[in-house]
């Protein structure tokens, strides 16, 4: 989404009181930005600063942005029991940067502060949104901290990939405050939405009704590029990174699905979903084939290989013996297998979701997958767009299917892992398929 884009769907924060908690992280600098823009679309806002907090940024900034002077202690201001006030108060509790310290205190019900004692006061939505180097955030007991609050309600923003301090490359940088910003006003409109039984829509962005959309349910998301084996050394294989296909994951899970992971790539799962490695075509194929008699939906988001070397030699290839002679064969097409056992009466699985990363003739492409392959829908991606496809944290994607074409704009991979499964989840509301299957043998 772009910061023109997020000013206009932010109309859920206007007149919301929002808690901004900042802890003590190299990101807090980018809480300033999150505070200027809360108030910039109406929210009525107070920062709540850690000690730690205050080693890189200063209250006087908050206060002068904010709607209310920051509270850093509890003995600070007029307010003898100020956790307890602020709790009461909030519309929505916003932690940015959330630390591995913070989100440690929280998971364990520990009031070491007047952020966390705050955080435990609240019955208001709250949504944290972690910073911290990769490997703090791939540890374990970090991880099933997140796990813990997601299990409580708790809405999290993950980390995105990119540089780190100290020069550092990895997943762990606190989001942009744009889309800090138009996540908060995602978690506050749902909250109302489920609380009211119905969907609430953010200027274009149609939320779902309920957060919890996909109890229940089964859900199998393929992610990354496959590697073809020339030798023990080389392979034939292509520049996904699997950020989509995780971003699904961790979308479905978030919604209440059931979820596993069919990856080729070393990513940090979303808390609770399985994961199956493989790395190539067939090993794909056959993780996905033995799996989907128990799927109620299937996105197939990475990238196949669609030829394979028909015999890859036992030993490293050299230079000095000339240019190898690589004969290729085409892999099996998982998606149109699939498409062929659910055409066939095997069922499987109930919605059946493909992508096709083109270059050229996206919607055409697209609209033809859909019906040779017999899906449900087709994410139709260009990979040479800005910002789009490979590597990006960011796509920009067109839903093609029966129904008609859906077009989703520049956005942040997790909102388009949000468009596509509400289509999908249109399509079991309109099928009247909301609970989940039983197996099915193929």
């Amino acid at each position: 989404m772009t910061r023109r884009q997020a000013e206009g769907h932010l109309s859920s924060l206007a007149g919301a009181e929002v808690v901004l908690g900042v802890s003590g992280g190299i990101a807090a600098y980018k809480a300033v930005e999150i505070c200027r823009r809360l108030v910039d679309v109406g929210a009525r806002v107070v920062p709540v600063l850690t000690e730690g907090a205050l080693r890189f940024v200063g209250a006087p900034t908050f206060s002068a942005l904010a709607s209310e002077p920051a509270v850093t202690s509890f003995f600070a201001g007029d307010h003898a029991i100020p956790h307890t006030r602020l709790g009461r108060r909030a519309d929505l509790v916003v932690v940015a940067p959330a630390t591995a310290r913070l989100i440690g205190s929280y998971a364990a019900g520990i009031s070491s502060d007047v952020l966390t004692a705050t955080l435990l006061a609240t019955t208001a939505p709250v949504l944290i949104c972690p910073a911290m180097h990769a490997e703090m955030w791939g540890h374990a007991a970090v991880q099933e901290n997140i796990a813990t609050l997601r299990r409580r309600g708790v809405h999290v923003l993950e980390p995105e990939s990119g540089r780190l301090a100290g020069g550092d490359e990895g997943t762990g940088r606190l989001q942009d405050p744009d889309v800090v910003v138009a996540e908060a006003a995602r978690v506050l409109a749902g909250e109302r939405a489920a609380a009211g039984g119905g969907s609430t829509e953010i200027g274009d962005l149609r939320l779902p009704g309920g957060l919890g959309d996909f109890d229940g349910l089964r859900v199998l998301v393929t992610a990354g590029g496959t590697r073809e084996p020339i030798d023990p050394v080389r392979f034939i294989g292509n520049r996904s990174s699997g950020k989509q296909g995780y971003a699904l994951a961790a979308a479905a899970a978030a919604r209440g699905a059931k979820v596993t992971i069919v990856s080729t790539v070393d990513l940090p799962p979303p808390p609770g979903a399985g994961v199956v490695t493989v790395e190539t075509a067939a090993e794909m194929a056959e993780a996905v084939l033995s799996r989907a008699s128990r799927e109620d939906v299937v996105v197939m988001a990475a990238a196949v290989a669609d030829f394979r070397p028909k015999e890859a030699s036992a030993t490293k290839l050299h230079k000095s013996d000339g240019v190898p002679d690589v004969v290729l064969e085409p892999t099996l097409d998982i998606l149109a297998e699939l498409g062929r056992l659910r055409r066939e009466g095997a069922g499987v699985p109930r919605v059946l979701v493909g992508f096709a990363a083109e270059t050229a003739d996206l919607v055409a492409r697209a609209s033809g997958k859909l019906g040779s392959k017999h899906v449900d829908l087709v994410v139709g991606n260009d990979v040479k767009g800005v910002g789009t496809g490979f590597g990006h944290d960011t796509n920009a994607v067109t839903i093609v299917s029966e129904e008609g074409i859906t077009e989703v704009p520049l956005s942040p991979k997790r909102e388009i892992a949000d468009a596509v499964l509400d289509a999908v989840s249109s399509l079991l509301a309109r099928s009247g398929q909301t609970s989940p299957s039983k197996e099915i043998k193929c």
